[in-house]
């Protein structure tokens, strides 16, 4: 596939018939480990979560995040809760990768340009990607989940597959209305 091509391809996916292939999701984070760094720190890490349980808990906090932090159970309106749980189960089926740096702004833009060619790859693998961010203290509490070591902060969660649905059509911002030249 063309490089253009698996950009024009590239949708986030929310729903997933079934994992990628282990072969598949190696290739993939070779593509991801390519990515620049600064001072080529690399300052990345992985984290495969393939443990149903663990997928559950990481996707019930996501849910609640989602929620404005509001368990299961407090009232949220109808449109926040249908939200929170197509996010919690878009991570069924899926292929997850959590994405680490080590703790600072330097190393957070590594990671996210690893992310990047992580979603490119998967398009090329003939799979689909969606990125989860975690924040407002559920970052916290993956991490706890996770046992992660002090001082990497959570990128984001990627979660690969196979697409069970056709992503929507993208809607960008029309040519060139971003673009300036010597001023703002």
């Amino acid at each position: 596939m063309d490089f253009y091509e698996v950009i024009e391809k590239r949708r986030t996916i929310r729903k997933f018939k079934s994992r990628s292939t282990t072969e598949q999701l190696k290739r993939i984070l070779n593509a991801g480990i390519k990515a620049p760094s600064p001072a080529n720190r690399q300052g990345w890490e992985f984290v495969i979560v393939d443990d149903p349980e663990l997928v559950e808990k990481i996707s019930e906090r996501k849910y609640v995040l989602n929620r404005g932090n509001k368990p299961r159970g407090e009232q949220v309106p109808p449109e926040t809760e249908k939200g929170a749980q197509a996010q919690k189960d878009s991570f069924a089926h899926a292929s997850l990768v959590l994405v680490y740096h080590r703790a600072g702004v330097a190393d957070a833009a590594g990671a996210w340009m690893c992310i990047e060619n992580m979603s490119l790859a998967a398009v090329a693998e003939g799979l689909g990607s969606r990125i989860a961010a975690f924040f407002g203290g559920a970052d916290k509490d993956i991490n706890l989940l996770l046992k992660v070591p002090d001082g990497y902060e959570l990128a984001a969660a990627l979660s690969i597959g196979v697409p069970a649905q056709e992503p929507g059509a993208r809607n960008l911002r029309p040519e060139g209305s971003w673009l300036h030249r010597n001023r703002f």
